[in-house]
């Protein structure tokens, strides 16, 4: 909607537009030029190593040099594989998704529609699982997969391992962020957000809307309900299923953990004033 005249200046010549969301606003115009301008050339590069029964389709795919594609795997309509990736054995890749260099998607992983992978991410890395048998850490076969649903995006050298049966779920449109941590089994919601160098131990459960901040880390076997922010460096150490913002280690409610914080700078003048009562009682004593 243009602007009244006279109700913002503006410089002679400019239309001023208003917005709910500027920010937002900007970053759909920002999209629609780069989707424009988006490098696409359909083909396989000739240095590419594409198995014969892969199921793709030159024409409508961009395969780079260096790209491996193992047997039995499926490649979506409009899907771009940068430089140095592999797409291992049966795994399943949706339509126009984006693998930027170097990515891995491991043996029977899936990928839905529209995914981003960010340079260095492996999905379907085994799950990090061991047995001490006799003295010495016996490895636990991971045969399960991974799977990505529509519009999620992994950030660079991020790691999501297999399942050690069934599936390690990462929900549609949730976003991580580079160098983060999801272990075997983990279950994460729809539309959350999960910051860099993060870490979700094995079998855990993340609701949907859910924000976990920088450096913060998640025990295994416990339940992150819809709509928990966990803060920075927080460590969520039991189910938290009540929506709303949690801190500290172990993680508490954030204004419990702010009363917390505020009263440490008073503990060394308190523990002088107790050691100064102790000794007048001392000598009432």
């Amino acid at each position: 909607m243009l602007v009244a005249e006279g109700e913002w200046e503006a410089p002679e010549g400019c239309a001023l537009i208003r917005v709910e969301n500027p920010s937002a606003a900007f970053s759909r115009i920002i999209d629609h030029f780069q989707t424009a301008a988006r490098y696409f050339v359909p083909g396989i590069s000739s240095g590419a190593h594409v198995a014969d029964n892969v199921e793709i389709d030159p024409d409508a795919v961009m395969i780079s040099a260096g790209v491996v594609i193992e047997s039995g795997a499926k490649v979506g309509k409009g899907t771009v594989i940068g430089a140095g990736c592999v797409v291992g054995r049966k795994s399943v890749i949706g339509e126009d998704c984006l693998l930027h260099p170097n990515a891995t998607v491991r043996e029977e992983c899936i990928l839905g529609n529209r995914v981003t992978l960010q340079p260095g991410v492996v999905i379907g890395s085994d799950g990090y699982g061991f047995e001490l048998m006799e003295g010495r850490h016996q490895k636990v076969p991971q045969v399960g997969i991974v799977e990505l649903e529509d519009d999620v995006e992994i950030g660079a050298n991020s790691c999501i391992d297999r399942a050690r049966f069934g599936r390690t779920l990462i929900g549609e449109g949730t976003k991580i962020d580079n160098l983060v941590q999801i272990a075997h089994n983990v279950k994460v919601g729809k539309h959350t957000l999960i910051v860099a160098q993060s870490g979700i131990a094995g079998s855990t459960k993340i609701g949907n809307y859910v924000t976990v901040a920088a450096q913060a880390g998640v025990v295994g076997h416990i339940e992150i309900g819809d709509r928990v922010v966990l803060a920075t460096r927080t460590a969520a150490m039991k189910s938290l299923k009540k929506p709303g913002v949690y801190m500290g280690s172990p993680a508490r409610p954030m204004a419990d953990e702010q009363k917390k914080m505020a009263a440490m700078p008073r503990v060394p003048k308190l523990l002088a004033e107790v050691r100064e009562l102790k000794k007048k009682l001392d000598e009432l004593g």
